[in-house]
C-alpha cells in the first residue's frame, strides 16, 4: 500500500454505505477518483460542525452488560477518529456514513446544559450517576470551541448530582476547578481510556487523540487532586495491543489510577468493513492475522451482539486476555476499586429547594 494513499489524521479511510439508505444515495469512490483525475478537489478532509436540536439529552441505557444506567452525549460523531469505535454505527441514524462522516460531520447539541437542568429539576427524577460520553467523547476537539461539557458539569455541581466521565483527551484538565468541587462530595468519577503505550500505534489507531504521555499525565494530575480515576484498557485488540496489557496496567497504577477495566474489540455493523479496510492499508503485513484472531474471539465472526459475551469474547485468545487482566489487577490494583458515587445529596438539594416555597 502506498503511504500517500492513506488519509492522514483519520482513522477510517473512506465512507461506507449507510444501511438505511438505498445504494443510489451512496457517495461512490469511483466518482471521487474521477474528480481527482480531472484536477478537482472532491474532499478537503475538513471537519464540519453542525447544530442539532434534540428534545432530550439523557438516555436510559438498556443494554445489561454496559455498566451504566444513564448517559448523555453533547456531541454525535467524534473527531478523534478511533477506527474501532462502536459509536460509529450510530451516525447512520443521522443520515451519515459510519466511516469518514463520523469523524468529519460532528453534530453539536448546544441545548444540552438546558435540557440537563430541566431533567434534574423534575420531581420525578431520582438521582443516579449519569455518564458523560457513553457514546462519543465529550472532550473531543469540538469541546475547545463550544464548552458544552463544561457547562453541563456546572449544572451537575449546582444540583449536587453524581456524574461520571469517559474520555481519552487531556482537555478534561481545563475543568479541574469544577471536578475538584464535585470531588468534595463524592460526585465524580473519571475513566481515562489508554489503548497502547506506543505512539506509533496510537497515531494510526486513534489519530486525533491526546498522546499517551499526555493521557498518563492527566491520570496523575486528576489523581493528585483526589479525583478517582479508572483507566480503561479498551479495546484489547489481538496482535495489536494485547501484548501490552501488563505494561499498560503498571503505567496506570504508577500514575495514580485506582482501578482498570477492559473490553475485547468487537466490530459490529459497518465497523467490520471500516476496520478491515483500515488494517489492510495501515498494517498489511499482519492484517489477516489480526482479523482471524478477532473472529476467533467471537465465534468465528467479526460481528458479535451477544450480551455478556460481545465485549468479553470467548475461546483461547480471549481466555489468555482474561488471565492477563486478572494478573494485572492482582499485581497492581489489589484491594483497590472506584468509590460509589453519592446520589443522596441531589435528593436533599431538591427537598431543600421545595422548602423555600
Amino acid at each position: 500500500m502506498n503511504p500517500k494513499s492513506i488519509i492522514k489524521g483519520r482513522g477510517a479511510q473512506r465512507n461506507v454505505h449507510n444501511r438505511f439508505f438505498e445504494l443510489s444515495h451512496e457517495i461512490r469512490d469511483d466518482f471521487l477518483e474521477y474528480c481527482q483525475k480531472e484536477g478537482e478537489e472532491p474532499d478537503k478532509n475538513k471537519t464540519l460542525y453542525l447544530d442539532v436540536f434534540p428534545k432530550t439529552i439523557v438516555n436510559k441505557v438498556t443494554s445489561p452488560d454496559v455498566g451504566m444506567m444513564y448517559s448523555m452525549n453533547p456531541y454525535q460523531g467524534c473527531e478523534h477518529g478511533c477506527v474501532y469505535c462502536y459509536a460509529r454505527n450510530t451516525h447512520e441514524f443521522w443520515g451519515y456514513s459510519a466511516g469518514l462522516d463520523f469523524e468529519r460531520r460532528i453534530l453539536i447539541k448546544k441545548e444540552a446544559p438546558r435540557l440537563l437542568e430541566e431533567l434534574l429539576k423534575k420531581k420525578s427524577w431520582k438521582a443516579h450517576p449519569i455518564v458523560l460520553s457513553g457514546n462519543t467523547d465529550c472532550y473531543q476537539p469540538a469541546e475547545k470551541q463550544y464548552k458544552i461539557t463544561r457547562q453541563c458539569l456546572k449544572v451537575f455541581l449546582k444540583y449536587r448530582h453524581p456524574v461520571a466521565i469517559i474520555t481519552k483527551n487531556a482537555l478534561i484538565l481545563r475543568d479541574l476547578d469544577i471536578l475538584k468541587e464535585l470531588t468534595k462530595d463524592n460526585l465524580i468519577g473519571v475513566n481515562i481510556s489508554i489503548t497502547t503505550l506506543s505512539e506509533n500505534t496510537r497515531r494510526i489507531l486513534e489519530p486525533r487523540t491526546a498522546t499517551i504521555k499526555k493521557r498518563l499525565e492527566t491520570v496523575k494530575i486528576l489523581s493528585d487532586n483526589g479525583i478517582p480515576v479508572n483507566v480503561m484498557l479498551a479495546p484489547i485488540i489481538p496482535s495489536i495491543n494485547s501484548h501490552e496489557i501488563l505494561p499498560m496496567a503498571k503505567a496506570a497504577s504508577d500514575y495514580g489510577a485506582i482501578s482498570i477495566g477492559y473490553t475485547i474489540v468487537r466490530l459490529n455493523g459497518a465497523i467490520g468493513q471500516i476496520f478491515t479496510d483500515w488494517i489492510h492499508k495501515t498494517m498489511p503485513d499482519r492484517a489477516d492475522k489480526v482479523l482471524h484472531q478477532i473472529a476467533e474471539c467471537h465465534g468465528g465472526n467479526l460481528n458479535d451482539s451477544r450480551y455478556g459475551t460481545r465485549m468479553r469474547g470467548e475461546g483461547k485468545i480471549a481466555e489468555q486476555i482474561h488471565a492477563l487482566m486478572r494478573l494485572a489487577k492482582l499485581k497492581y490494583f489489589k484491594n483497590k476499586s472506584m468509590p460509589k458515587l453519592n446520589a443522596q445529596l441531589h435528593q436533599e438539594y431538591k427537598i431543600g429547594q421545595l422548602k423555600l416555597f
